[in-house]
């Protein structure tokens, strides 16, 4: 936006000396702006996957004597609890084996 604003500026404002200035100003602007906004965006890499999991809270929807389901932000996953657990009470995930969460009491 800046590179068009002096074109435009150069093209039917300015005279000679100043329009080469505004074009020079305008790119450099764009290139700086560029430049930060891709360092920005590439601060964190992308963390997904089912190793992202281990060591969440959820919250057991049914009862886990071993198997029930648990609710993990705002989704329902089929979970496994060795020491079991009630509905309502928070679990932390061990593991995940297939689409089954290993968990265990908080």
């Amino acid at each position: 936006m800046a590179f068009a604003l002096g074109l435009l500026l150069a093209l039917f404002v300015l005279d000679a000396p100043w329009s080469i200035v505004a074009i020079l100003a305008g790119a450099t602007v764009e290139a700086a702006e560029a430049i930060v906004l891709l360092r920005w965006s590439q601060r964190r890499r992308a963390t997904v996957g089912a190793e992202t999991l281990a060591g969440r809270r959820a919250v057991a929807s049914t009862e886990l004597r071993p198997y029930g389901q648990v609710k993990l932000d705002g989704e329902l996953w089929q979970a496994r609890c060795a020491a079991g657990a009630a509905a309502g009470d928070t679990v932390v995930v061990r593991g995940l084996e297939g689409l089954t969460l290993d968990v265990e009491p908080a």
